[in-house]
């Protein structure tokens, strides 16, 4: 995606010096370049764009892959892994009608809207064989007050959750609360 918008910016720019070159010489008059200026702030825009999404996808894989090791921990080493994070099983369960008591309560509770970071199934997600359907990422840390507030909301309501406490071995990923089940593996099989 980055690779096809800068190659689409390059030619708006080759386009624009060209028709840039047909005025200076009489050839066209200025109000020709109209278009071209607008084709090639739209092609660096999308560029742009691509950019960012391009980091965020890599940051998300970042989270997913380390979520997923962190899991591994926790099974491997469970008093090493409960530093870095906390899990709770509540009832298994986690439906749209909870998500909607949750969103309710927080709003209620800080008067803002609960930062939902990835809200069930996301090409990402898909893309590195995790399913996380039914399954909601919050951007707050656990141990702030919103994120203590929040984690003892899904608890008192049995709503499973999974507390990530920081960033992981220096990683840009930060501080999260996965609200439902821990997300499984997709069957990669035919």
């Amino acid at each position: 995606m980055v690779a096809i918008a800068a190659r689409r910016l390059e030619r708006r720019q080759q386009e624009l010096a060209k028709g840039q070159e047909r005025v200076q010489q009489g050839v066209a008059s200025p109000l020709s370049l109209t278009p071209l200026l607008e084709q090639a702030d739209m092609a660096r825009k999308e560029h742009d764009f691509a950019l960012t999404r391009s980091r965020l996808i890599h940051e998300m894989a970042e989270m997913a892959r380390e979520e997923t090791a962190l899991q591994a921990k926790r099974e491997s080493v469970p008093a090493e892994g409960s530093s870095l994070a906390e899990r709770y099983d509540g009832d298994g369960r986690f439906t749209a009608r909870d998500f909607e008591k949750v969103t309710r309560a927080f709003k209620r509770e800080f008067s803002k809207a609960l930062p939902v970071s990835a809200a069930g199934e996301t090409a990402l997600h898909r893309a590195l064989g995790f399913d996380h359907r039914g399954r909601v990422d919050i951007a707050i840390n656990p141990d702030q007050p919103e994120g203590v507030w929040l984690r003892h909301f899904l608890a008192v309501n049995h709503i499973p959750y999974f507390a990530f406490r920081g960033a992981m071995r220096g990683r840009a990923t930060g501080p999260h609360i996965h609200i439902g089940p821990m997300s499984g593996r997709l069957d990669q099989g035919g």
